[in-house]
């Protein structure tokens, strides 16, 4: 097992933490301690919601770690509408109180896949290839405000396994194609840490 090295709060909640923390300094200045209470407790609101704590990643190369913290909400096998090939569909819904970041389930290569967003009502599909030659794509939809999800890496790039990889704020779900001759290693219902528990292996003859 890895520590993952990256800091324990979200990306996107820096800027919300700074302008709170700015507003409480200001008000204190002016009206007093006393004013500044809501704006600190403000700032304590800001990091609950965008805290992203350090997780320990499998150090499995053929492992599928969870992509994000949540429930597991089906396992079938479908037609994967970006690679145009049978595969298996891991679907995870995460909690609107829970960690809104997302991260890698494998270490690989991330490619676009052939049909990126695979029709007017699916949303952009992130190809990972990995060192041993196995396609996974994971799928990022919309948060219950109708939010875009935010991605952090860019195609062409490397990224590791469990390395946080984007955010969907209030959560959404996050769906993975995995390649059909995959064994799974949960069920529906199960509840999921993203980047530590293992969600799938990936079958090498």
């Amino acid at each position: 097992m890895i520590q993952n090295r990256y800091p324990y709060f979200a990306r996107p909640g820096w800027l919300p933490l700074a302008l709170c923390v700015i507003a409480a300094v200001i008000v204190s200045q002016i009206a007093g301690w006393a004013w500044s209470v809501p704006f600190w407790l403000l700032c304590l609101f800001v990091v609950y919601v965008f805290r992203d704590p350090r997780r320990e990643i499998s150090s499995s190369p053929l492992a599928v770690v969870s992509p994000a913290d949540g429930v597991v909400m089906s396992v079938d096998e479908v037609r994967d509408p970006y690679l145009d090939r049978e595969a298996i569909r891991l679907s995870v819904e995460m909690r609107r109180t829970g960690v809104y970041s997302t991260r890698s389930p494998v270490e690989g290569k991330i490619l676009e896949p052939r049909n990126s967003t695979a029709g007017d009502d699916q949303p952009h599909g992130v190809w990972l290839k990995t060192d041993e030659d196995d396609d996974l794509v994971v799928v990022m939809h919309r948060g219950p405000l109708r939010n875009l999800p935010r991605c952090f890496v860019r195609i062409g790039e490397r990224i590791g396994q469990g390395q946080r990889c984007g955010y969907i704020h209030m959560g959404g779900k996050v769906d993975i194609y995995l390649p059909i001759n995959s064994r799974p290693q949960v069920q529906p219902g199960a509840h999921v840490k993203a980047g530590s528990d293992v969600i799938a292996t990936l079958v090498h003859k």
